[in-house]
């Protein structure tokens, strides 16, 4: 039994009444401040002692080449989600990308290791499912930080659960296997973001916070939005 795909259903059933009328960006979507002040508090104390160090040592230790690979193994495997929710939302030219992205990387690129797709024109495209909702209409709710999982919303707490069901780490039966490779995408998606950190200012919680949530706007609107936002900063 996959223990996690179980406890994050668990969450889901809790959450998804909780799903209310849209709220505006900022304080105004974070009416759970106090409690996801807390949160966040656990996850950073977690991120400084065992996460950073860990992806400090990763990148250390690996070289530049092999690191790429593994970054674009999982790039590879998380196109399969992107391809099932550009299915979902009927973007079906983004979909029909993805499934040729999956096929050359998957065969030609070594499982993924090697990226030919993208200078071969293929666009690699970030879809999950708290973005089909919002395509179709379902608000964020209220902006909610999970521990571990980090910054979220309602809704797209509630969507980790059916996109963990189109991971294909999941499948993985040997659980010694799986759980190596849950471990080796948490470090080098770590070691990804060790170097946007000097980008953060101020009150660190709010400074994520609203970033999360205008990133998120971005990624539901397909790039339309009201204000300035430089995708490539997070």
């Amino acid at each position: 039994m996959n223990y996690s795909r179980v406890a994050m259903l668990s969450a889901a059933l809790v959450c998804t009444p909780l799903i209310a009328a849209e709220q505006g960006e900022g304080a105004s979507a974070d009416p759970w401040e106090g409690f996801n002040r807390a949160v966040f508090e656990f996850n950073d104390v977690l991120d400084r002692y065992a996460l950073k160090p860990a992806a400090r040592g990763y990148q250390y230790v690996t070289p530049d080449l092999i690191e790429r690979g593994v970054t674009n193994f999982f790039g590879n495997l998380g196109d399969v989600r992107t391809l099932a929710n550009n299915a979902l939302q009927f973007k079906l030219h983004d979909a029909a990308s993805d499934v040729a992205r999956i096929t050359l990387n998957s065969t030609f690129g070594l499982a993924g290791v090697l990226d030919l797709a993208t200078p071969l024109g293929l666009e690699k495209h970030h879809e999950d499912f708290g973005q089909t909702l919002g395509y179709w209409g379902v608000p964020s709710g209220n902006y909610l930080v999970l521990p571990l999982f980090g910054p979220s919303s309602v809704r797209d707490g509630v969507a980790l659960v059916p996109d963990s069901y189109i991971d294909p780490v999941g499948d993985v039966e040997y659980v010694p296997t799986r759980n190596s490779l849950y471990a080796l995408r948490l470090i080098d998606t770590r070691a990804e973001l060790l170097k946007s950190e000097g980008l953060i200012s101020g009150d660190r919680y709010l400074f994520i916070r609203d970033a999360y949530l205008q990133r998120r706007e971005y990624q539901v609107n397909d790039g339309q939005i009201n204000a300035p936002f430089d995708a490539e900063d997070f």
